[in-house]
């Protein structure tokens, strides 16, 4: 097996994870998927079957030369090598076993971007941050990936379904999006989680600006994290 680390890649091998990540998709043929990640391209010819058009994209030049020739008979294809976080195109589904390296660059692209649903495929570990209800677990990203979408587990999957397997178990989750974010309200977000055991009027005296609370991020609600940001946004 192909191990490419400097990729962070691992490959999924079942079958029958890729046949539920495909039907969960609820792709028609109206839908442009974006799948990121082509990899070994157990996905694609699948997602293929069911789309008007597929847009799958690998960093991994090689990847996507051996796809070429392995898809070539399929029309409704086109495959791109590079950085899918700096592709423009339009899609209205989102499919990708994320690279665990890149799964909160993955989060935070999305909640920029305007499409419909997705499904993926995140390390546990990445999963639970996402979907963190306590206050002290949360981070950053939770509240992002909270505002951005609706999220729903899917399916837990072993790490024995990929090669080679990662060292922790991965989850399937749905996404629908609720909200598209500017990029600089999630880095406002950002720094704000950089601060997070200062109280909240001496975060907003980093930005020149002023309130007579006391509470801490910890206090906050998602809603009222949002609420801050863009008070330190406003002009």
């Amino acid at each position: 097996m192909i191990k490419r680390k400097q990729f962070g890649q691992h490959f999924l091998n079942s079958n029958s994870i890729a046949t539920l990540i495909v039907l969960e998709a609820k792709i028609t043929k109206n839908d442009t998927v974006f799948e990121l990640g082509t990899g070994l391209g157990i996905l694609t010819p699948l997602l293929c079957e069911k789309a008007d058009k597929v847009i799958s994209v690998d960093i991994d030049k090689d990847l996507i030369h051996t796809a070429k020739s392995t898809f070539s008979d399929i029309d409704n294809l086109v495959l791109k090598s590079g950085d899918g976080f700096k592709k423009k195109d339009s899609f209205s589904i989102f499919v990708s076993n994320l690279p665990y390296s890149k799964s909160k660059d993955a989060i935070e692209w999305l909640a920029q971007s305007s499409f419909s649903h997705g499904v993926i495929m995140v390390q546990k570990e990445f999963a639970d941050k996402l979907l963190a209800k306590s206050s002290k677990k949360r981070k950053a990203i939770s509240i992002i990936a909270s505002n951005a979408f609706e999220i729903k587990i899917l399916s837990k999957v072993g790490k024995n379904n990929f090669s080679p397997p990662p060292k922790v178990d991965s989850v399937i989750l749905k996404i629908i999006k609720r909200n598209t974010m500017q990029k600089d309200l999630i880095q406002t977000i950002n720094k704000i989680f950089s601060y997070r055991r200062k109280t909240v009027k001496n975060i907003l005296k980093q930005f020149n600006k002023e309130t007579v609370t006391d509470k801490r991020i910890d206090d906050l609600s998602g809603d009222e994290i949002i609420n801050l940001a863009n008070q330190i946004l406003e002009k």
